[in-house]
């Protein structure tokens, strides 16, 4: 992979309300991944260094500046036989495990990892195998551990089972049954207990923590709707509202330094058709004895026409900027967006690559 000092034409859109674009050439580095794919999610340690990120084969890698590589820093499962090398790594992650949401933990220096298979788990920040806090709540098992966001304050973690019936090797199942069965759930690191603060959830993806921690905000992919809670004051704790509606299918969310919000998109909305689909009892049913090949097939189709999108929203839930990358030259399926020092870090769950983007 040589695109390294290139330049990308991305189209901006400055405001929600504006129907005007103009086009920006942004210096982009890519940060290649060697037998693995799929950069889903980032973080920083407490000194700055990283990011860190979880890729296709269980393990969670850490950018080192310097030689402009990854290194190995973790994994979440123990028995590594078969997990690594250039083959497919969807038929082996339910053994292997597949990290997705990461967040790092600004005053201990723990990395607390989302993996889709193995639930909630936590690293040190010297690294090694990652353990397991949680797999399941209410006496029902994580399916599809997704996103993740700490409190730094009181150390509590927020973070989604996308659904109680489908895994993340058909997450697409999960949209075209129209699945409700997602969770939003919190692990308290003292008294080790984690709680269901909201169920009957459409694809709960991305959670992040307001600047000020007054509330949360969560994305659901199915919906295309990002939500809020509120968990303070007294008064508004407790509150769901939504908070915007996006132009596409969103992933991960993460907060910048002046408190606002990047979302992902995996795409922009698709045809009508797979908006019908959910609602039609008959083919909803039908579709649940769809087998994994097809429905790989229909994913498939929707990745055609993948695009890269980035989405920054106020603290209020307006739309201020989206970043576009539209022909999907560099970048797309994005799934996670990360603003650090005047640059933004793009993940992908199916690239093999990173990306960094100068702004």
């Amino acid at each position: 992979m040589h695109l390294q000092s290139k330049r990308l034409l991305i189209c901006i859109n400055i405001t929600e309300k504006s129907t005007d674009s103009t086009d920006a050439a942004h210096q982009f580095q890519v940060m290649p991944i060697v037998n693995a794919a799929g950069p889903e999610s980032f973080a920083f340690d407490v000194t700055g260094e990283g990011p860190y990120t979880g890729v296709s084969d269980g393990r969670i890698l850490k950018w080192n500046q310097s030689q402009r590589r990854w290194t190995n820093f973790s994994a979440t499962t123990p028995d590594r036989n078969g997990c690594e090398g250039p083959h497919d790594h969807t038929a082996t992650e339910n053994v292997c495990g597949r990290p997705l949401g990461l967040s790092c933990n600004k005053k201990t220096g723990d990395v607390y990892i989302a993996d889709a298979y193995m639930g909630l788990l936590v690293v040190a920040p010297n690294g090694g195998l990652a353990t397991k806090l949680t797999s399941e709540a209410e006496g029902v098992q994580f399916k599809f551990t997704n996103g993740v966001d700490i409190d730094d304050t009181t150390g509590d973690v927020y973070f989604t089972d996308s659904s109680s019936v489908y895994s993340r090797r058909n997450h697409t199942l999960v949209v075209l049954t129209g699945d409700k069965t997602g969770r939003l759930l919190k692990y308290n690191i003292h008294t080790k207990e984690t709680a269901v603060i909201l169920k009957d959830l459409y694809f709960p993806n991305g959670v992040a923590l307001s600047k000020n921690k007054e509330f949360l905000i969560f994305a659901e992919t199915s919906t295309c709707r990002v939500f809020r809670l509120w968990l303070q004051p007294s008064e508004k704790a407790g509150k769901l509202e939504l908070f915007t509606e996006l132009p596409g299918y969103p992933d991960n969310i993460k907060m910048n330094d002046n408190g606002e919000f990047w979302v992902a998109l995996w795409s922009r909305k698709v045809p009508d058709f797979w908006a019908w689909l959910p609602s039609n009892s008959r083919i909803r049913n039908a579709v649940r004895m769809i087998t994994f090949r097809v429905t790989n097939l229909l994913l498939y189709i929707t990745k055609s026409k993948g695009s890269g999108v980035a989405v920054k929203l106020s603290e209020n839930g307006d739309i201020i900027q989206i970043i576009e990358d539209k022909l999907g030259k560099v970048w797309k399926y994005a799934s996670e967006v990360y603003e650090k020092d005047g640059c933004l870090r793009i993940g992908s769950v199916v690239m093999p690559y990173a990306v960094e983007i100068k702004i």
